[in-house]
């Protein structure tokens, strides 16, 4: 009986530890599925109030690889109150994303800490972390199987994705991957209650230059009623984007310098 016990302990440990290593395979799997060297897009932002009245923004962004990983611009074009607002984002494989801002209203680049990272990125649904999580490296998180299921028609694995690093502002995030092609469907955001607070939703996926690409992503923010939709209106992968783009110098002026 005992080695029968020892034995069910031993292949029990074994299936988790399968399972966690699925759940590493899954997430990195749906991280880089995007062979791409740039990533420009032109997006329409459409935030929506508790009342249902709707706000428009129109925003260019860059993305391309670096040594240390992705570096990332959004720049606002319209309306005339936020445009020429930029944020860089570059990442760091070894902490939290180096993150900046700069303003028109205030004239200066600001630095962005790793404890704002709960704050409202300009006025949206969106957090400071919650931009920078389309970068985040999959190491960051220790993931794990929860179970498999349909969403909106497509087979997924849920998995649950809790970080490492007690500073970023959600106690796990939960995300329904699917199956046959590694796109993320759906996340549930928890804060550290383990409360959920909120739910990313993505859909329109396009084949766009022989990369499935998803084109309308929906944050929704459960207890405020509200929630932002990013829908990406042009989409261009590989195109050259000057290495100036991704400075702080650039997000100052607007302009890459010779």
């Amino acid at each position: 009986m005992k080695n029968k016990l020892i034995l069910s302990v031993f292949l029990l440990g074994t299936l988790f530890t399968i399972h966690a290593q699925d759940a590493d395979s899954v997430v990195k799997a749906s991280r880089n599925r995007i062979k791409a060297d740039t990533v420009s897009m032109r997006s329409k932002m459409v935030i929506q109030a508790k009342d249902g009245s709707t706000t428009e923004r129109v925003i260019d962004n860059y993305s391309k690889d670096g040594p240390n990983g992705t570096r990332n611009v959004i720049v606002f074009q319209k309306p005339e109150s936020v445009a020429g607002s930029r944020f860089l984002t570059m990442e760091n494989k070894k902490g939290p994303d180096d993150r900046w801002i700069f303003l028109p209203n205030l004239g200066k680049v600001r630095r962005i800490a790793s404890s704002e990272g709960s704050g409202s990125f300009m006025g949206t649904d969106f957090s400071y972390d919650d931009i920078s999580a389309t970068s985040r490296g999959a190491e960051l998180d220790a993931h794990s199987l929860l179970r498999e299921e349909n969403f909106n028609g497509s087979a997924c694995y849920v998995i649950q994705s809790v970080p490492k690093d007690g500073s970023f502002q959600y106690s796990k995030m939960v995300q329904w991957i699917t199956k046959d092609t590694s796109i993320i469907m759906k996340i549930e955001c928890y804060d550290k209650r383990n409360t959920l607070v909120k739910t990313v939703e993505m859909s329109g996926v396009k084949n766009i230059q022989d990369r499935l690409t998803v084109t309308v992503t929906k944050m929704t923010t459960h207890a405020a009623g509200t929630s932002t939709t990013i829908l990406n209106e042009i989409v261009k992968y590989n195109d050259p984007i000057p290495e100036g783009v991704f400075t702080t110098a650039y997000l100052e002026t607007g302009k890459v310098g010779k």
